[in-house]
Parts: structure tokens; sequence; C-alpha cells
């Protein structure tokens, strides 16, 4: 990243409240309010900018680094980049030169501390020049470890929630497989971790509170689905003797969607994920192929892939399998092709690929209007899995040259790399929030 210069962003302040010190009491683990912050901005796409300042004590430039490139993937504040060392220094007195940060483009700054148990974060309101929050943070050990980082990037998401409205995503996991494993890797691309042995899987999810995962492992007696508990015990469901797959969560959690098929087609099937009822049908797709399913956030809904029309396309159903419809019109272009939905965890969008000039490409559908809107034209990229946001899609594709996953904002249509992995990866499924909290 470089330094972004951009100019301040009205800050209005409805009342000001007592002002803190710059460091709470280490007990304090509640967000203290200085000045109230409501961010107004401009125009669209405007975000407000942010600078961390320069952290001292062990481990300060990595917690510096996640916090700067957390705030960065969220896409809703403007990161200000600098070498700690190019940071303008307090006044001679202690001070916030606060114009000489808003001059950088900066409308909050965050600075940390360390405490005994972890650290303290002030957020600082440049354009009224006060403390606008702080916060005492406690940190496992040992630094460095999976439990710590996911404690600092809870940390950025509060701090983005306290300036945008909106909270972060950055303490979340996205799990993918690679050379017939799941993994699961950190939302920054960090700390990946094989979650099973070789066993052919395909297709994981998460269960809606991120305590399981579930995934289809092929075995020499067919695809079977497996749910693993966060610990690492794991048991198989007893799903029959065809091939099953494509295993999703209900939104409460209790339910589990998948496809199940024998020699006649396939079809969805539901089944209590913890428990031993017999799996009921959900679609009768008499010969047709019926297959990745995906619950709207209300559990009424589904949308799924299916070909009982004589075409590659997407339905949205009753959760029972009643009123299915096509979820688009038909498209008598390219487009015909479309596959793999994900719903948006807000509603109002379901993700999908679709094959546009010979590529399968990244597209969304406003469910409300049926509104289409393409994101992606290099490459192959296909399996969209949406993050708790709502705005950024983790997906497969092919653009440097081996399969791995990529993170979209669908806003600005901006895509980083998330996975270097050796045999390349695919089936990307983003948690929910893992907060330590």
């Amino acid at each position: 990243m470089t330094c972004i210069r951009r100019g301040t962003l009205a800050l209005v302040l409805p009342g000001v409240l007592a002002l803190l010190p710059h460091r709470a009491p280490a007990q304090d683990t509640t967000w203290r309010e200085g000045v109230r912050i409501n961010v107004i901005l401009p125009g669209r796409g405007a975000k407000p900018g942010i600078l961390v300042l320069p952290i001292v004590g062990t481990d300060a430039d990595s917690v510096r680094a996640i916090f700067t490139r957390d705030f960065d993937y969220g896409h809703r504040l403007t990161v200000i980049d600098m070498p700690a060392a190019s940071v303008p220094p307090p006044n001679a007195n202690g001070t916030l030169n606060y114009p000489l940060y808003a001059q950088l483009g900066a409308n909050a700054l965050l600075q940390v501390s360390p405490t005994s148990f972890g650290i303290t974060v002030v957020i600082h309101d440049v354009a009224a020049r006060q403390v606008a929050r702080s916060k005492s943070f406690p940190l496992p050990s040992p630094s460095q470890s999976p439990s710590w980082r996911l404690a600092l990037h809870t940390i950025a998401d509060d701090v983005e929630q306290q300036l945008t409205g909106v909270r972060g995503i950055s303490a979340t996991r996205i799990l993918y497989t690679s050379q017939g494993r799941v993994f699961q890797i950190d939302s920054d691309g960090a700390n990946p971790t094989p979650l099973s042995g070789v066993v052919g899987a395909m297709s994981p999810s998460w269960n809606p509170k991120g305590t399981h995962i579930a995934f289809t492992s092929l075995t020499n007696s067919g695809a079977k689905l497996v749910i693993r508990e966060s610990g690492g015990a794991t048991r198989t469901l007893a799903t029959g003797r065809g091939m099953s797959a494509n295993p999703v969560f209900s939104p409460d959690g209790n339910t589990m969607v998948y496809s199940y098929g024998e020699e006649n087609g396939i079809d969805l099937v539901a089944v209590n994920a913890f428990g031993t009822d017999t799996p009921r049908r959900v679609t009768i797709g008499r010969g047709s192929d019926n297959l990745s399913p995906t619950f709207s956030p209300d559990g009424r809904r589904i949308a799924f892939t299916t070909n009982r029309a004589g075409r590659i396309d997407i339905y949205v159903s009753d959760a029972d399998g009643t009123n299915a419809e096509p979820l688009m019109p038909f498209d008598f272009g390219d487009q015909r092709y479309r596959s793999d939905p994900d719903w948006s965890p807000d509603g109002r969008l379901v993700a999908f690929q679709s094959q546009i000039g010979g590529s399968f490409q990244i597209m969304t559908v406003n469910v409300r209007d049926r509104n289409v809107s393409r994101h992606t034209s290099t490459g192959v990229n296909e399996m969209a899995s949406f993050a708790p946001d709502s705005r950024h899609i983790v997906f497969a594709s092919a653009r440097s040259g081996v399969r791995q996953l990529w993170v979209l904002d669908i806003e600005s249509n901006d895509v980083r790399q998330l996975t270097k992995a050796a045999g390349g990866a695919r089936f990307g499924a983003w948690s929910p929030s893992l907060s330590t909290r």
C-alpha cells in the first residue's frame, strides 16, 4: 500500500462529553466516550481517513501492521499507510499535532498502548482535536498465535464499527479445499491450517455459530458428509447409499440441506444436523439434477442450481421445496448457464457464477428487483461465498495461472489474492464472525 492523501471529511459532533485521558485504566474493558463521532460522507465512495500511530513494545510492528491491513481490507476506511519513522511525532509537550495529521488526510487516529494484560486503544477525532473513544482489551498468550491474532482482528472490527457504524470482517476465517484436504485461513491470508486428512474433501461450509463445519468426503464407498467440531471431533452422517454433496446449515444451525442422488437424478434433502431423524426430500426433480443449496438469512427460502428446465440455472423455492421458480428471467444470450448461488447475510443479494464468453464470471442479483451485476472479467472465476458484511465475496479464480482463492469488494470490484496454496485452492466458504468477545 502507498501513502494516501485525501481531503478532510466533516465530523459532526452533536454533543461534547467529558474528555478522557489518553490511556484508559487497565481494568476498563468497555468503550468510554470522549466526543461522539458521526461521520458525514460528502459523496459516493468517500471514506474517512485513519492513521494508526506508531506503537512501542513487544510485537509493536506486528500489531500496527495487522490493524492497518484490516482497515484497508475492509474498504470502509481510507488507510494512511506510513512507515512508523515517517509519522509526525507528538509535540514537545506530548500532545498530538492534530492540524498536521489533518493535512495528511486523517479524520481519525488510532493510538495503541501496551498494558499488563493486553492493549489500550484510543480513537482520536482529528477535526475535534480530542479523544473520541477509549477501551482496554486483553490479549491471549503467546503472541503471534492464532488466538492472539484473532483477538487483534476482533479489536479492529470493533474500531471499524465505532468509526463507520458497520462491524468489520477481520475476525473471520475462510474454509477451502486443496489437494483433497479441508483448510482454513484467516481473512487476511495468514495461518493456512489443515482441518482434515487427505479424504478427497469437497464443498466445506460453516454452521452459523462457527462451531462446526461440514464437508463432502469422497470415499471408496461413495461421497459421504462429515461434520467436524471446532475441537476436531468428527462424525459421518448416515445419508444412504447414493452420492451426498454440497452440505449447508440452516440459519438456526439445526438443519442440514444437501444434494443426494442415486441413479435417477439428484435432489435436495434435509436432515437434522445433530440428530438421527430420517432425511426428507426437499425437491422432487423427476430425474433432473438439483445442487448447491443456499438458505436465505431468515431460513424461509432456498436458492439452488437445477437443470429441470433443460438448462443449468438458479431457482428459488420455499425451504420445504414448494413454490419453486427461476431466480432470474431466462436469457437466450450467453448467460444461460448460471450456477452455485450464495445468499448474502443481509438477504439483499445472491451471488452466482455465469458463463460469459465461454468463461465463468462472478455475478450478483438483487433479490427484490432481479437486477444483475457483473463483478469479474479476468480469467475463470467461480464458487462465490459472501462475507458476514454482505459486501465482500471469496471466490476461486485461475487468473494467476493456478486456481487460488481471491477476495472481491463488490462495491469497487477491487480484488486481492487470499491463498497461495501449492496445489491450488477451491470451494471457499466464509465464516460468520468469530469474535473473541
